[in-house]
């Protein structure tokens, strides 16, 4: 069997420990601690991450979109496969190592993705890019954590407790959506999203994919407003 090897370390700031980019052969994981936070063959629930959101967004001709979390470039390279040429993607990035990465060892897992017109990297926190924003995002994809609690940074719980969830909402255009990505259900989670006042869809969505893996949990949560998909496609 191939071992495994070291790439690189990253220091998370805060005292959240240090991400290690792991090879085997052509595969890619990315860990903290004992936590593999993300695997190049496993990208499925990612990407429905951002299949879901682009869906609500058919009606909007220049659609922005801040996506919380480069990682692998699951999430950004499906958005730019739904979005058209007008679209503008920001990536927040909070860790410059990462993006180091998806230009270095990783750039084949990232193709052109990062060379495209569309895309902007922010190398900084996405919450505090979010606190300083109004109506400026017609969605907010997170996925910097395993779920609605700072994993990587204890910090990011204020992504996702009731101020943070307000401050997403007023950054939001109106119709707009806030996905968030998790690896397990969180009720608690929904019923603040539902309290700041988003319509949630709570959807499932595997690992691998139309393959199977593990079950994960994508929040959709809409900010009231806009033309609802299904009336401006008529």
């Amino acid at each position: 069997m191939i071992p495994w090897v070291l790439i690189d370390t990253a220091k998370i700031p805060g005292d959240g420990g240090d991400l290690r980019l792991k090879k085997r052969g052509a595969e890619f994981s990315i860990m903290l601690g004992s936590n593999e936070l993300m695997n190049s063959r496993l990208s499925g629930s990612e990407e429905a991450l951002a299949r879901l959101s682009c869906l609500r967004l058919q009606d909007r001709e220049r659609p922005k979109i801040l996506i919380g979390g480069l990682g692998m470039g699951f999430t950004l390279r499906a958005a730019l496969a739904e979005l058209g040429s007008e679209a503008q993607v920001t990536v927040a990035e909070l860790l410059p190592a990462v993006v180091a990465w998806a230009r270095g060892p990783m750039a084949e897992v990232f193709g052109d993705s990062l060379i495209d017109p569309r895309v902007g990297i922010y190398e900084g926190d996405v919450g505090r890019l979010i606190r300083s924003s109004r109506s400026a995002y017609d969605a907010i994809l997170l996925d910097v954590d395993n779920g609605p609690e700072g994993l990587t940074r204890k910090s990011n719980d204020s992504l996702y407790d009731l101020p943070g969830l307000s401050s997403a909402r007023a950054a939001l255009t109106p119709g707009g959506v806030l996905a968030v990505w998790s690896s397990a259900p969180n009720p608690a989670f929904t019923r603040r999203l539902r309290n700041v006042g988003f319509s949630v869809d709570e959807v499932g969505a595997r690992a691998n994919g139309a393959r199977g893996g593990a079950r994960h949990t994508i929040w959709i949560a809409t900010k009231p407003g806009g033309t609802p998909v299904s009336q401006a496609r008529s």
